[in-house]
């Protein structure tokens, strides 16, 4: 891997090296696109638009402390991820961060159990009624990710822990269901006609638009979302509002808080994940199937949306294992039904279909602020990009100065938590803790022990020891059957059967994942590894070695430098490369190699350099976009200063790399036009030169001191434009002017770098003009906006 140390020469802003003076204008030159400022002057972006406020709350709020810990290099101080009605008494788990936004606390939240909602036409008119048009899957949807209380959770060996952040994710049938596989490897087998066809007895059509936006795995929309943000924060800069871009006006010390653009890109990531073969935590744990009490035939009904779920149209792809829990829910209009009935309605439910079922009482009538006991509806923190985008888009023409979020009876969010947190401690863990157990006693603990490694070696070599179903596909000719009786991986179709025992191992690791269980997973996912290596099932290979290097990132424990060498490292080259090469799976590479950073740099000490190591590969990798590109170069800033040295005069640290990521990303900003970021970082180099040059003047090194001064110049005059178009032009600003007009820059152009030899990814931050500077006696190109 290349190292920062074989760089080669560091070029000066293209903007400055092209030209042999710098003369500012006081005038701005029109580009022949628009800037990311045009853009944001076009959006109606205004403080007093309450539905905007509320979308960009998370990037455009300072944290409620920002003191530094000192144990900030494993974990620095972070910018809190606000969201409106989200809970704030989290307890933390004995080795975890308690802020919500430590990387630990992100993985474990975004990776949890999924429950599909299937609701009657009945149903989702109440929720229409109510003002949700989503359906019942809009109502439940915020309140499931922190489940109210203390959930236990017992592991394999049967020890009891209680967590106060679990949750669910509640999604529609289908969400997140797409295309995993090349064109030439689609067959009616693998993804049956029927799933987008619509039901009568299903509430949402299944062609809906809601339904796409709410699948993530997009990289450019994650962009997308983070830019919009990016442009609200820059505009609410300029007019000093104390946020995470103007903080040092408002607080003289150095920040060196996490980015929250950083947090949103990251947690965006994470959201919404896509329903596919080689993993299983988008696949739902249970089902609820809701009718309301108007259902003139409601057993008759419940039959039916089971039989839609099972057999019919509302059936998952053959490779989801169609065994998972149903949960009856019957609602009850307190305004318009009779309660008695509805109870007797419910005893008969629970001799038909057992004892998972609930009794919901909702109001029917729709809830404004103005009411009493009236309570705003929770935003849902975990929505994929182009959802985000779409909410930004739906609310970008808001005139009005009431807030669009909608709101819920005091009477109806104590239904609906505590109809919550009983199917979860009462149906769900207990369902999940039963099938866990099983899948390990009867498949896992037998290919630990040496008959089960024998029987995989047999397999390997000769026909002993293949699976039985697929022997019996092959010979029966059944479609999606392997050509290859010594495997039961399908490699036509891409996909392992779902009682195939490789399939029931990964989703035993994925539920042990989920119920929090790192041990058992992290050995699961490791007899996998063997197995989808032997069997060639790449991305099989790919997710195994992922999810092995992140459970054993989690596991409370040492590890030394050699220890991570030789496991962490090989998992993530392993997967990284697999997904690039073999799979063509950008988004599931930038996932593993993203989550492998943030894990190893909370850890600090030389975990920190592995952290640094992996960020600048995923860059060489070139799988991100612009602001992805600039925010992992902060990242690696990032995990340089959270390497701290040993004594007074911190020898070990990594100050100056951490200085020159800091340079480098500011650069990177520049080519965005994203000036206040860009300038935050360069306050964070300048701020970690200082220490290191013990508060002298000017750098030891002149050809980063000239850099550092080139950027530094562009700055100002950005700023120096920005105050005249703003009117804030003062006598002192034409001094600054006058002074910086007769300045030449041309014996800089040539400067030697102390950086060495050239690595991929540097080349690409030179890539056009970094700064809206024009000149006032320049050519006529300069006029015409070539030089901005």
């Amino acid at each position: 891997m290349t190292s920062p140390g074989n760089a080669g020469p560091l070029k000066p802003p293209p903007s400055l090296a092209s030209r042999a003076s710098l003369e500012l204008s006081k005038t701005r030159i029109p580009h022949g696109g628009q800037s990311h400022l045009t853009v944001a002057e076009n959006l109606p972006y205004r403080r007093s638009n309450p539905s905007l406020s509320s979308l960009f709350a998370s990037t455009s709020t300072l944290p409620a402390s920002r003191s530094i810990s000192p144990n900030a290099g494993a974990s620095p101080a972070r910018a809190a991820i606000l969201s409106p009605g989200a809970r704030t008494d989290r307890s933390p788990s004995p080795f975890l961060d308690p802020q919500p936004n430590d990387p630990r606390n992100l993985v474990i939240r975004s990776l949890v159990p999924h429950v599909a909602i299937q609701a009657s036409l009945d149903t989702d008119q109440i929720a229409k009624q109510k003002g949700f048009q989503g359906g019942l899957q809009e109502i439940l949807r915020p309140f499931g990710e922190v489940v109210q209380g203390r959930v236990t959770v017992r592991d394999s060996i049967g020890a009891s822990r209680s967590w106060g952040d679990f949750g669910i994710r509640f999604v529609g049938l289908g969400d997140g269901l797409e295309d995993w596989r090349p064109a030439g490897r689609r067959s009616t087998d693998s993804r049956p006609h029927s799933v987008n066809v619509v039901s009568e007895s299903h509430p949402i059509e299944q062609g809906s638009p809601s339904k796409g936006l709410r699948t993530g795995g997009n990289i450019a929309h994650i962009e997308e979302v983070v830019g919009r943000h990016l442009s609200y924060a820059e505009m609410l800069s300029n007019n000093h509002v104390a946020d995470y871009l103007n903080q040092k006006e408002f607080d003289n010390s150095p920040s060196f808080l996490t980015s929250p653009f950083f947090t949103l890109y990251f947690r965006r990531l994470l959201s919404g994940l896509p329903l596919t073969p080689h993993e299983t935590f988008s696949h739902p744990v249970a089902c609820i199937i809701a009718i309301s009490s108007r259902n003139p035939s409601p057993i008759e009904a419940l039959r039916q949306l089971y039989s839609s779920t099972n057999q019919g149209s509302q059936r998952l792809p053959v490779w989801v294992n169609n065994d998972y829990l149903r949960y009856y829910v019957l609602i009850h209009d307190e305004d318009r039904d009779d309660i008695v009935k509805s109870t007797a309605l419910f005893e008969q439910m629970k001799r038909h279909f057992g004892l998972h079922c609930h009794l919901l009482r909702l109001r029917s009538s729709q809830c404004v602020p103005t009411d009493d006991d009236s309570v705003r509806m929770p935003s849902s923190e975990w929505i994929s990009g182009a959802e985000e985008l779409d909410e930004i888009q739906t609310h970008e023409g808001d005139d009005g100065i009431d807030d669009p979020t909608p709101c819920l009876f005091e009477s109806d969010t104590t239904a609906i938590r505590t109809f919550v947190r009983e199917m979860v401690t009462q149906s769900i863990i207990p369902s999940m803790e039963r099938s866990a157990t099983t899948w390990n006693d009867q498949v896992a603990s037998r290919r630990r022990g040496i008959g089960g490694r024998f029987i995989s070696l047999s397999k390997r070599w000769t026909g002993f020891g293949s699976g039985s179903s697929s022997r019996g596909a092959s010979v029966s000719g059944s479609p999606g059957a392997s050509s290859n009786s010594n495997t039961n991986y399908d490699p036509v179709q891409g996909f392992y059967r779902p009682d195939a025992p490789e399939a029931i191992m990964r989703k035993l690791a994925d539920f042990a994942f989920m119920l929090r269980d790192w041990k058992l997973a992290q050995s699961t996912y490791e007899l996998l590894r063997t197995d989808f290596n032997n069997d060639k099932a790449w991305k099989y290979h790919a997710g195994a070695n992922e999810m092995a290097a992140i459970s054993t990132l989690l596991v409370p424990q040492l590890m030394t430098s050699k220890m991570r060498s030789e496991t962490i490292d090989q998992m993530l080259e392993t997967a990284s490369y697999s997904y690039i090469t073999r799979c063509a799976a950008p988004y599931s590479a930038l996932r593993c190699l993203a989550l492998g950073v943030e894990l190893l740099r909370v850890r600090g000490g030389s975990a920190a350099d592995d952290a640094a190591r992996w960020a600048m590969r995923l860059l060489e990798l070139k799988i991100v976009g612009p602001i992805g590109h600039a925010l992992f170069t902060e990242r690696v800033a990032t995990c340089f200063w959270a390497r701290k040295g040993a004594g007074s005069a911190g020898w070990g640290s990594r100050r100056r790399k951490a200085a020159l990521w800091d340079v480098l990303a500011t650069e990177a900003w520049l080519g965005l036009q994203r000036t206040v970021q860009a300038d935050k970082c360069l306050d964070n180099a300048t701020t970690l030169y200082s220490k290191l040059c013990h508060e002298q003047p000017t750098l030891p090194f002149d050809g980063m001191e000239a850099f550092v001064e080139d950027l530094r110049r562009i700055l100002e005059a950005h700023a120096a434009t920005q105050r005249d178009e703003s009117g804030e032009y003062s006598a002192d600003d034409e001094a600054t002017f006058v002074e910086e007009e007769s300045e030449k820059l041309d014996h800089r152009e040539n400067r030697k770098s102390l950086l060495g030899v050239g690595v991929a990814p540097f080349n690409s931050l030179d890539s056009g003009p970094l700064s809206p500077v024009r000149t006032t006696y320049g050519d006529s190109a300069a006029r015409d906006g070539s030089f901005s």
